[in-house]
């Protein structure tokens, strides 16, 4: 049966959560639809249910997540945890399967909280057991308290690389070696940025505090790392690699990769909303107002599936959005939603200060952007990034295109993984743009869902 709702959330991270405090502050009901079986999103993954001594592992930063969901408990809301939207039309009609049936909801206001996903660290070997993610790492380490025994080489570039690395060696866990990707030339790009990103100091210090952990606990740490290569046959062995000082061997039962993160757009991509190319953070993201709000009327999007902003700066948008929603929906007036936005909206501008800054400084090495003919680019078909050439070479002229040449994004992932990376190769191989190229046209179901799971709408 269809219910409809005044306003329904997409997503229990930190923009979904301030979006549905700040909802139901202003006494409207909301519906809090997350496919995790907690809330948290990923920053905050597993927070409610962590132990004081996983909450010291992993920081005050992430301790401090506790406190949006005190809003799980407010009467208002309607909050389903393992939602898993499938579908989602242009008319705010919502399809999602939880508990083994699929559930449809219309939605007066829709906020879209989708978050970010990592990017993807192609090169040989990347695929082995015993390669993981930074990300998949951190999710075992805030769920579970786990971590690789083995010795482990974290490599990539970004923020999370080092955050995670201090947290690992916070368990006690061996690490073998750090390996950073940041091309040299990418501090030079990243200083006009700076000014800008010391409006928020406590950023680039809690940076340093990294570094420091890290060369007080002795971590070899390898910089300006090209030519990466995973050892093994069956498993991962070890890494090889090329600095300054030539090439290395180092080895390993485990190896983390990070290259920054992406927004999660597969949902407004559906939807058909126009998006934007970023050439800094090398992404899509949609095209919004200053509410969050989309060219559909009601659609807004808030927090990193609009853009990579950071948890902070993704709370004040959460809010921002659910003012934007209730000003629709009659709630408050302009003048009224404008003066409460205020606060919020500081609290933005200081967030993002350092974005530019860290963008410019962590963006991808073209060695992952386009990698080499023998490296795997869409994981779930084991489509290489020379076949993706030959389709080039052939006349195939984007991702859409793609997926009849070779199933490249036909997957269990439906291109999640892999989307940006055929855009890119792509637009290498043809001399252009990805905006010019594109990306896969996504169609529902968005996520797998089960005949069964369809056939109980039936009932309804």
């Amino acid at each position: 049966m269809k219910r409809s709702a005044p306003l329904v959330i997409v997503g229990a991270g930190p923009a979904g959560l301030a979006a549905a405090k700040t909802a139901l502050d202003h006494g409207l009901p909301a519906v809090l639809l997350d496919e995790q079986p907690a809330a948290g999103g990923q920053i905050y993954r597993g927070v409610g249910e962590a132990g004081e001594g996983r909450r010291k592992v992993l920081g005050a930063d992430y301790a401090k997540g506790a406190d949006l969901l005190r809003v799980l408990a407010d009467k208002g809301l309607d909050y389903r945890p393992g939602a898993e939207v499938w579908e989602m039309t242009r008319e705010r009609e919502i399809f999602f399967t939880r508990q083994g049936a699929v559930e449809r909801l219309a939605a007066d206001q829709l906020i879209l909280c989708t978050g970010a996903i990592e990017r993807p660290m192609p090169f040989p070997g990347w695929t082995l057991p015993g390669v993981m993610t930074c990300g998949a790492a951190q999710i075992l380490l805030k769920t579970a308290g786990v971590y690789p025994r083995q010795d482990i080489v974290l490599a990539g570039s970004g923020p999370l690389l080092l955050l995670l690395a201090t947290q690992l060696l916070a368990t006690g866990a061996k690490i073998a070696a750090l390996v950073e990707t940041t091309p040299s030339e990418n501090y030079k790009a990243a200083l006009p940025y700076l000014p800008a990103a010391l409006q928020a100091p406590d950023y680039i210090f809690k940076g340093l505090g990294f570094i420091r952990d890290l060369k007080r606990a002795g971590v070899p740490w390898h910089k300006s790392a090209r030519e990466l290569e995973a050892l093994g046959d069956n498993a991962v062995l070890g890494l090889r690699f090329r600095d300054a000082a030539g090439i290395r061997e180092v080895a390993c039962g485990a190896l983390l990769l990070h290259q920054g993160v992406v927004p999660n757009v597969q949902i407004s991509r559906s939807l058909r909303l126009e998006h934007l190319w970023d050439p800094l953070q090398r992404c899509w993201r949609p095209k919004l107002d200053d509410w969050g709000l989309s060219e559909i009327p009601g659609v807004a999007v808030a927090g990193d599936g609009g853009g990579i902003v950071g948890a902070k700066a993704s709370e004040a948008q959460g809010g921002l959005a659910a003012l934007g929603a209730l000003r629709r929906l009659g709630e408050l007036d302009t003048a009224a939603r404008d003066a409460k936005a205020r606060s919020l909206q500081k609290d933005f501008r200081r967030e993002v200060a350092p974005r530019r800054f860290l963008d410019a400084l962590y963006r991808p090495s073209g060695a992952f952007l386009r990698p080499s003919d023998e490296t795997i680019a869409c994981r779930c078909e084991e489509v290489t990034a020379g076949r993706i050439r030959e389709f080039v070479a052939l006349g195939c002229l984007g991702p859409n295109q793609a997926k009849a040449f070779g199933r490249s994004g036909m997957g269990p992932c439906q291109g999640r993984v892999c989307g940006l990376l055929v855009s890119e190769i792509m637009a290498d191989a043809r001399g252009v743009s990805p905006d010019e190229v594109g990306y896969y046209r996504i169609r529902p179901p968005i996520k797998p869902v089960t005949l069964g799971e369809m056939a109980s709408m039936a009932e309804d």
